[in-house]
């Protein structure tokens, strides 16, 4: 067994010792109980810029710790947001950092800070408890917000299914809250996870009909509400999807997720403690690198999972139906909600809301949501939406935004909308290389290139990832670049806009410098020919590798040096 599966059996339903650990002077947990920690939300990680000066002079490296929310669909009160503010003010390092799950990271809270930073969450009726680890994460949702009774029915289930998939210890109370004043005499028994809980995280979301917002294909569990008419007739179960992989291992690879069966929206929670059970009883513990379901689904096939589904369930599912996918929307932008109000999407870069001199982002979220006390909600994207907003406050609402240099949608290329990257280096400890830091140069860099060939309108996905675990969805961008050693990257090309195919390798090893010249050439085969209205993930995905390599190899262009680097012949 994998050495986590013995810290997890014998952790008392995650307590460990942690309490013990809060009351040391030390500024880091041991090995254990900062894997016991991650149930609880909280990476303890430490500033890896610092590490080997650190090092050098023979000082203890500079822990701090990553603290991930859990908010089902993204969706916030102006006072949770504002709450979330607060935190990120007193405690972590004055920013916010809205995941690619619809929940908010804060990072660089010391331990010391720990207690005091759970607490004042959870006054806002916010848990950490199950964000991280090797549970259920955050239960994704299409985050627009609307009047009609579908997008409530979806998100009621994006919360139950959050509600019914949290561990049932009493840890996390006893550790953060004081729970342990609370005296029970029942044994405690988790019912769905067990001692050991899952063998690797797991991932659920849930995409509206036509939009695929959420990346639906990426889950564990994807799930994809289908309407008869205007009412909700049931739902589409897909099961085995994940992007994360390890460089060199063949036997790990991104996958998408398989459609298994409709279900009834009645059917819909024991089917997904079913699929959890399956994986509990059946992932791999031995290998964390093999222990995501999609090995599992991959392994055995959808009919035999299916079949151990329905003997579990104790009664048959049809077959899933069609989906027919629309596109993918953003969201961004003054959209009517069908109740007589409004809702802003406004773009974040990168997800991350902190002030800057130019632009004083998170002053203005937070001036906007103490004035016009709009609903939140955090987007798939990254990025913000700002709910019930009356039509006569819509002009102050610009001009507030103004006031604070925050672009609106109209304001921004497609290039730079439609990019995304993970934190990456300094402070996540699997990071390779730059992510955050990296992609807003790379970006703007393929900015210019695209205006010049004359493709500003068109939408491309620009993912990065510091490393291949696959946080920002790389794997279905229309251009993916994964870390693979420091400063250097491997890039796909291949995917799809709507999120419905993973993309292939490229180019390995490209230094970070010379990736917008590795990637001209393809726009510009792009632009000579494509076919009309064709994308450019399809362009890349219809003409194939070689030819895109091919033509790559012939291609020169004023003041451009083709990188050198590997290529995959395949």
């Amino acid at each position: 067994m994998a050495k986590v599966e013995s810290v997890k059996e014998n952790s008392d339903y995650l307590r460990g010792a942690l309490r013990e650990e809060l009351a040391t002077n030390s500024s880091s947990f041991p090995e254990e109980d900062a894997q016991v920690l991650k149930f609880h939300g909280i990476y303890q990680q430490d500033d890896r810029d610092l590490r080997r000066q650190l090092n050098q002079e023979g000082k203890e490296k500079y822990y701090s710790c990553m603290i991930r929310c859990k908010i089902p669909g993204g969706v916030l009160t102006p006072d949770q947001y504002l709450g979330h503010d607060d935190v990120a003010s007193l405690y972590a390092n004055g920013s916010l950092r809205i995941t690619t799950r619809q929940d908010f990271q804060l990072h660089g809270v010391l331990k010391q800070n720990l207690k005091d930073t759970l607490r004042a969450i959870n006054e806002k009726l916010i848990t950490t408890f199950g964000a991280c680890g090797d549970v259920e994460r955050n239960v994704m949702c299409c985050p627009a917000p609307a009047a009609d009774r579908v997008h409530s029915q979806i998100e009621s289930y994006a919360r139950l299914l959050s509600d019914r998939l949290l561990p049932r210890t009493g840890a996390y109370y006893e550790v953060w809250l004081n729970g342990d004043k609370v005296v029970s005499t029942e044994p405690e028994v988790e019912p769905l996870y067990g001692k050991a809980y899952l063998p690797r995280k797991f991932k659920t979301g849930i995409a509206f009909p036509g939009d695929n917002c959420i990346d639906v294909y990426t889950q564990d569990i994807g799930i994809v509400a289908m309407l008869d008419g205007e009412e909700l007739s049931g739902f589409n179960v897909l099961v085995g999807g994940g992007q994360g992989m390890t460089h060199g291992i063949k036997t790990t690879f991104p996958r998408q997720a398989d459609p298994i069966a409709f279900v009834k929206p009645d059917q819909l929670v024991p089917v997904v403690e079913t699929i959890v059970s399956i994986q509990r009883d059946h992932g791999d513990r031995t290998n964390r690198k093999h222990a995501r379901m999609k090995y599992l689904v991959e392994e055995w096939g959808t009919a035999r999972f299916k079949t151990e589904m329905e003997q579990r369930l104790g009664y048959q599912l049809p077959p899933a139906t069609a989906i027919q996918w629309e596109g993918v929307d953003d969201h961004l932008g003054w959209h009517p909600q069908g109740d007589g109000y409004w809702y802003l999407g406004v773009y974040v870069e990168n997800g991350r809301i902190k002030d800057s001199e130019d632009v004083r982002l998170k002053t203005g979220f937070r001036t906007l949501a103490e004035t016009f006390r709009p609903g939140i909600r955090l987007t798939p994207q990254q990025n913000i939406l700002f709910t019930d907003i009356a039509e006569e406050h819509k002009p102050a609402v610009d001009a507030l935004l103004g006031d604070h240099n925050i672009a609106q949608v109209s304001e921004i290329s497609n290039t730079l909308r439609y990019s995304m990257a993970c934190p990456a280096l300094p402070t996540c400890g699997l990071a390779l290389s730059d992510a955050e830091r990296a992609l807003p140069v790379v970006v703007r860099g393929l900015e210019r290139e695209i205006a010049g060939l004359g493709l500003e309108q068109e939408k491309i996905w620009i993912r990065m990832t510091g490393c291949p675990n696959g946080c920002a969805r790389p794997n279905l961008g229309d251009l993916g670049f994964v870390g693979r050693t420091l400063n250097a990257y491997n890039v796909y090309v291949g995917g799809d806009f709507e999120g419905t195919r993973l993309n292939k390798l490229y180019a390995e090893m490209v230094p970070k410098d010379q990736l917008v010249n590795t990637v001209v050439p393809l726009l510009a085969f792009y632009k000579e020919k494509r076919l009309p209205g064709e994308r450019f993930g399809d362009f890349c995905h219809r003409v194939g590798l070689e030819a895109l390599r091919e033509f790559a190899a012939g291609y020169a262009s004023p003041g451009a040096i083709l990188t050198k680097s590997k290529t995959n012949p395949g």
